[in-house]
């Protein structure tokens, strides 16, 4: 199965209740919450607790901050679709684990399920999902100017990094996953660099991220060889915020959360020096990440160059899987379609052929080793297969 996964190295501490928006949750749920434990991350929280956290991440205060963005003043309509008819689908969501799930085709709703205890109301944590949210920022600042380029080095834009083996690497090269830069996300290794950049002390006056990876070591030339590595979109949104000067979540508001038309205000997680993680943790509504979807497959509103997801979505750097690849925060597929994944079964599904959106949230048994990808990979072509056939 493919190895898609993100760190999430936020302390779990949890204090006694307190506050508002501990009140405001069930009396399950704040039983959950208050037996999670205080020193493990999110890796290690047992289900349950993920049940309860998944859609609370931004109302825990000694877990993380968090910057909002605001709907849309006149939200994206959504009107029903004929339904669409999928055998198995309540075998298929209860082996998911699925909290939500919003398919739609030709602009109309055809399915919309929710489990868990959760509803079209919530929130739900993106995990790796953000990454395509950021990498559509870079495109927004391209348009407008702030980035002048792809093939601009990324010390341009982060002086802290001269003197790193990041002087060497590209905007285009960061996108892509291909720095070159060494890096472990080995999520069972507790020594490695995904377990350990969030929590390592910053440099004074220098971003954690930043802090931390510029003082790795260079692996391999950039460009050449593809890696996967959440560090380094969190150094993307670094990147996005200094060149457009604001935080990443202003920009996210006025060039993806507005225009796209979202119903509910959204969240955008902080790291210790009140950067955006920009590789995790946005919260939003499921039907809010379809309307992502629906943005992306509409060219984002001329928000971005009209060249740039033909760039974005396509296959950019071989995966060493047979039908897949990487392109600039998105994985790609051969037959055109492409998707936005994060870790215990969040994604966004999207096939321009068919006009399709699949966004769905979930709370899989493991982060990404179990067999729920395999089997949602399947689903997607079911769906795929459905609309073929008329359906």
């Amino acid at each position: 199965m493919r190895k898609r996964t993100i760190a999430l190295g936020l302390a779990a501490a949890l204090v006694a209740a307190g506050g508002g928006w501990y009140a405001s949750l069930d009396k399950e749920t704040r039983a959950l919450l208050a037996a999670m434990p205080t020193d493990a991350n999110v890796l290690s929280w047992k289900q349950d607790q993920r049940d309860a956290a998944f859609r609370a991440m931004d109302r825990l205060p000694v877990l993380a901050k968090a910057r909002t963005f605001a709907p849309a003043p006149a939200p994206l309509a959504l009107p029903a679709g004929k339904p669409l008819e999928i055998p198995g689908f309540d075998q298929y969501a209860a082996k998911q684990r699925l909290a939500g799930m919003v398919i739609i085709q030709d602009g109309k709703v055809r399915l919309e399920r929710y489990g868990l205890g959760f509803d079209a109301k919530g929130r739900w944590t993106s995990f790796s999902v953000a990454k395509s949210f950021t990498s559509t920022l870079v495109g927004a600042a391209i348009k407008d100017g702030k980035i002048k380029s792809l093939d601009d080095k990324v010390s341009l834009y982060i002086p802290d990094l001269r003197g790193s083996a990041y002087d060497d690497v590209s905007v285009r090269q960061l996108l892509m996953m291909s720095s070159g830069v060494a890096w472990n996300e080995d999520y069972e290794d507790p020594n490695a660099d995904v377990a350990k950049f969030n929590n390592a002390k910053p440099d004074p006056g220098v971003d954690a991220t930043v802090s931390y990876l510029r003082k790795l070591p260079r692996a391999h030339p950039p460009g050449e060889v593809w890696h996967y590595n959440t560090g380094e979109t969190n150094l993307i949104g670094v990147l996005v915020s200094s060149a457009v000067g604001k935080p990443l979540s202003a920009y996210m508001e006025e060039k993806i959360w507005q225009p796209a038309g979202m119903e509910q205000q959204g969240t955008w997680l902080l790291g210790a020096t009140g950067h955006e993680i920009a590789g995790c943790c946005i919260q939003a509504a499921t039907r809010d990440y379809a309307r992502f979807g629906l943005f992306v497959l509409g060219g984002a509103g001329g928000m971005v160059p009209g060249d740039w997801f033909a760039s974005a979505t396509s296959k950019q750097k071989d995966i060493g899987e047979p039908g897949h690849g990487y392109g600039f925060q998105w994985w790609t597929n051969d037959d055109g379609s492409f998707a936005a994944q994060g870790i215990f079964g969040q994604g966004i599904f999207i096939d321009p052929k068919r006009k399709l959106v699949i966004a769905s949230n979930a709370d899989w048994t493991r982060a990404t080793e179990g067999p729920e990808g395999e089997w949602r990979e399947a689903f997607y072509r079911q769906v795929q297969e459905l609309i073929d056939a008329g359906g």
